[in-house]
């Protein structure tokens, strides 16, 4: 049974403006000062496009694609940071921003319940769907919202290209015991294994699909001690390292949940729906030290898990991860 909780929006709400969704957070309270950030507003439109089209979902949608369409140079990367009074304070690029506003406009294209917000996105996706990333989690996020367009579209050549790329660059497993394509995990592990999953089922190719299944089976047997989820933490793990980590982050967890997501839809094998509900249970307090990583009362998520304490910051990327999370989950409880 799927330990979860009733998610809102609100939370999301009072963080964010005319403009966009603020990063930070003192609390409840939103730290304008930090100004916004790209990966934040894409990850928005995510977890906005998969709520009905109404509401403040349908009002922080159209929020989040404006401001990921806005970060899009006329090449296609992507700025990731804006100041509080909206100027852009980087340079575009092809790092993680790019990839997940592309995972944003992918999913949106394919899967908002607004025709008009579908086509803008389209757009968007094709605008940056041809350049390309050295880094792996940059390329598996991009590689997220390719295979959603080639699932509607199997003629889109360009996404089928940046899928067969992102493969490359991900990389083979290494051989050992240590079965993962890194010499570490990093953040977001779990991303890594699910865009070998998508790219696989979308170009047809069983050997990498097998390849993302056999990732995502190591990583969460790895990260689960004592009958519950203990994700790598913010320093990363080697093969050498043992025992239980801190710093852990929300979006660790939020990465197992959708991996774990999409290979149940794929195989439908009930381990992977453990999966979603064990990254679930995480934010109730199936963890290392057994507290609550949520508010019940705002429902924002805690921005991580400390040796010792809950940090009760109440972020953009922590909440995201608790809603996109229970999302995941909500979607194996049958309707009533």
């Amino acid at each position: 049974m799927i330990t979860s909780v009733t998610y809102s929006l609100d939370h999301l709400g009072k963080l964010s403006d005319g403009r966009g969704l603020f990063e930070h957070a003192d609390g409840t309270m939103r730290r304008e000062e930090h100004g916004y950030c790209t990966d934040d507003n894409a990850r928005l439109l995510v977890v906005t496009t998969r709520e009905p089209d109404q509401g403040l979902a349908h009002t922080l949608s159209r929020i989040a694609l404006r401001f990921v369409l806005e970060a899009q140079s006329s090449d296609g990367k992507t700025r990731n940071r804006m100041d509080r009074f909206g100027n852009w304070t980087d340079v575009a690029t092809t790092d993680d921003c790019w990839g997940r506003s592309l995972w944003a406009l992918g999913t949106a294209a394919i899967q908002h319940q607004d025709e008009s917000i579908r086509w803008s996105a389209l757009a968007g996706f094709n605008k940056g769907v041809g350049q390309r990333s050295p880094w792996s989690r940059s390329m598996a996020f991009a590689a997220l919202g390719a295979a959603e367009v080639l699932s509607q579209d199997p003629t889109h050549t360009l996404a089928r290209a940046l899928l067969v790329d992102a493969i490359s660059v991900i990389g083979p497993i290494r051989s050992g015991s240590w079965t993962w394509p890194e010499p570490r995990l990093r953040y977001a592990n779990a991303v890594l294994a699910e865009a070998a999953i998508a790219a696989g089922a979308a170009v047809g190719s069983s050997k990498d699909l097998d390849q993302g299944l056999k990732m995502l089976k190591w990583l969460l047997n790895l990260e689960t001690a004592h009958g519950h989820l203990s994700v790598t933490g913010a320093g990363g793990r080697g093969p050498r390292d043992r025992g239980v980590q801190f710093d852990q982050q929300p979006i660790e967890v939020a990465s197992m949940a959708d991996a774990c997501w999409r290979a149940y839809n794929i195989t439908g094998d009930q381990t992977w729906a453990k999966g979603v509900t064990a990254a679930a249970d995480w934010f109730t307090g199936a963890n290392d030290l057994g507290l609550l990583m949520c508010d019940e009362v705002s429902k924002g998520g805690f921005d991580g898990l400390h040796s010792d304490r809950v940090n009760v910051n109440q972020g953009a990327e922590s909440t995201l991860a608790l809603i996109s999370t229970m999302q995941r989950a909500h979607s194996f409880v049958p309707a009533t």
